[in-house]
């Protein structure tokens, strides 16, 4: 999942098809609301919501995610994708990618 606490204006909404994901959702300078969701449940996130979503088990974990408007998340992806594949991505290059893309990075999940 993304490194740290960040929010977007677009929504999305989780659809767990296997295994289990953990949500982070709220504030990084509180602690955040820890949600659990396993095969079958769903998870809104509203626009603007802090959040970031972890695969903390052993097993593979597989979502489907739709994201409203798309077109920012879509952009980001394909961007992504389009480093990850060229090799040595460095920190920077996806903080950078992240803003161009307005995700803004909020900090890290509170232990």
């Amino acid at each position: 999942g993304p490194p740290v606490i960040h929010q977007h204006e677009p929504s999305e909404i989780y659809y767990v098809l296997e295994g289990e994901f953990t949500f982070y959702v709220g504030d990084a300078d509180i602690t955040p609301r820890r949600v659990t969701a396993g095969r079958g449940d769903v998870v809104p996130l509203p626009g603007g919501t802090p959040h970031t979503v972890r695969n903390q088990s052993n097993a593979d974990a597989v979502a489907f995610v739709v994201h409203t408007p798309g077109q920012v998340m879509e952009g980001f992806s394909r961007a992504a994708a389009a480093i990850a594949t060229g090799g040595g991505t460095s920190i920077e290059d996806v903080l950078s990618l992240a803003e161009r893309h307005g995700i803004e990075m909020l900090g890290p999940i509170p232990a």
